[in-house]
């Protein structure tokens, strides 16, 4: 995913972009990056985040970098911010998003006089860069902007800081958020909206999908009013957001619990103690907890001092095996007893059968599964979700096939998205046995929109029932 933060005062700002990057460090697992200006101009700073955190990589720079301009980001892949030369001037830029036809466009570029770009490790241009490369076609950065968001398939939003102010794009369908924030003499946008609490920033508002503001330390303009539509990421509130994170005004938390409670209104398995896996699934299983009247218990926990994220190394089986390495068993609350767990999701189901198996191990006697959002069938196309090369890496896709003998076609494709169908039916219970779980249930998509509780029409859906 990636998460960004940037801030214009008439402070030196390296503080506050500091702290404020660092909050978005649940966001990315593989670089991290700082760009300010001052009186000195452009600086930058990125480093590898792999095997350390962003605090500590970054503890020197704070010290030696000075601005009143600042932004830094959390990526999962490139490296960034990038320190772009053009017509408009020197500028830096930060994205999060995701370009489905970067091939497209680059042909199209270097067709209208484009002679190079930069590669990353593994032959791929840095879709930063390529954003940039898009936005300088034009001659005003605004116009820029917009062509890059009309022209790009997938998703684009972005931070763009210039000698005079700071540029803050949304998704033209709003997928991902923009916050503004404000105290006296600075603002600042972010991807998380908790990021400047602490820092002394009040909510200002968040951008509307499309929207592009331009502000420096007192004031905020917008340049492109908002558009009406907007498809936001649902999965921002089921997994990728902070427990403090709240986008729409819906606070990440509060609809977990609603999920979680949504859940245990259509349970009918009594388990000893309802549990999370934690750290997303925790609040999930306290809202099932106390809509069921189970009691709520934590018969593993997770050992995080020292443990990066667990999806962080680019290989599956060392991703899996640091998931299983930071959860530590409590046997006086796992020996003999019927355990019902919820997690957020279930994409290859590698690591929930791992961790059933290790539930089994310690003396579970029951392992009931209930994800938090429907069964994945669809591999996302508008943010880097996951790693997932392709759509059969998710295990209902594997099972559909499994079941079908074969090629499924997408009117076949839909009869198991539909919980009410015989094939939705098999399809969980192939899962079920294949997992390991005494009995999987996984949340409705329409108990899920009602935990969210703003307009279905709103919300991007794709990843659960493939539509746009």
């Amino acid at each position: 995913m990636g998460g960004f933060f940037g801030v214009a005062s008439h402070e030196d700002c390296v503080f506050d972009l500091f702290f404020g990057t660092d909050y978005h460090s649940h966001l990315g697992t593989r670089r991290g990056g700082m760009a300010v200006y001052g009186e000195k101009g452009f600086d930058r700073s990125i480093h590898n985040i792999e095997n350390s955190p962003f605090r500590t990589k970054f503890e020197k720079d704070v010290h030696e970098m000075s601005g009143y301009y600042g932004i830094g980001c959390i990526s999962d892949y490139e490296p960034q911010p990038l320190i772009i030369r053009s017509h408009h001037g020197t500028y830096a830029i930060t994205t999060v998003g995701k370009i489905n036809n970067a091939k497209e466009i680059c042909d199209q570029l270097f067709a209208n006089g484009n002679t190079h770009f930069l590669e990353m490790s593994g032959g791929d241009i840095n879709p930063t860069e390529l954003v940039a490369a898009i936005i300088n076609q034009k001659e005003h950065l605004v116009e820029g902007i917009q062509y890059a968001q009309e022209l790009i398939d997938g998703s684009m939003t972005l931070l763009l800081m210039t000698p005079k102010g700071i540029y803050a794009a949304r998704d033209k369908m709003g997928r991902t958020p923009v916050a503004i924030g404000k105290k006296d003499g600075a603002y600042c946008a972010c991807f998380e909206s908790f990021a400047y609490l602490n820092l002394g920033y009040t909510e200002c508002r968040e951008l509307g999908p499309g929207e592009i503001v331009v502000f420096d330390a007192d004031h905020l303009q917008t340049l492109v009013q908002p558009g009406k539509e907007m498809k936001i990421c649902t999965f921002l509130w089921v997994y990728y957001g902070y427990p403090s994170s709240s986008y729409e005004g819906i606070s990440v938390e509060r609809m977990r619990y609603n999920c979680g409670a949504e859940l245990a209104k259509r349970d009918n398995v009594h388990p000893d103690i309802v549990a999370g896996v934690p750290d997303s699934g925790t609040a999930h299983a306290v809202g099932y907890a106390n809509q069921s009247r189970i009691p709520f218990s934590r018969p593993f926990i997770k050992y995080t001092p020292t443990w990066p994220r667990s999806f962080m190394p680019t290989i599956q089986t060392k991703r899996n095996l640091i998931a299983k390495m930071k959860l530590i068993p409590v046997h006086d609350l796992i020996k003999g007893q019927s355990l019902l767990l919820i997690d957020d999701s279930i994409v290859r189901g590698t690591q929930l059968r791992e961790t059933t198996e290790f539930l089994y191990q310690s003396g579970a006697r029951e392992v009931h599964i209930r994800p938090a959002c429907p069964p994945l069938v669809y591999g996302c196309k508008y943010l880097n979700f996951s790693r997932s090369a392709s759509d059969m890496d998710l295990i209902t896709r594997r099972v559909i096939e499994k079941l079908e003998g074969g090629e499924v076609s997408e009117e076949t494709l839909k009869k198991y998205v539909d919980p009410d169908t015989e094939e939705y039916a098999n399809m969980v219970e192939e899962i079920r046995k294949e997992l390991n779980f005494t009995t999987l249930r996984y949340h409705r998509l329409d108990d899920m929109i009602k935990s969210v509780g703003i307009e279905p029409c709103k919300l991007c859906t794709y990843c659960w029932n493939g539509e746009e």
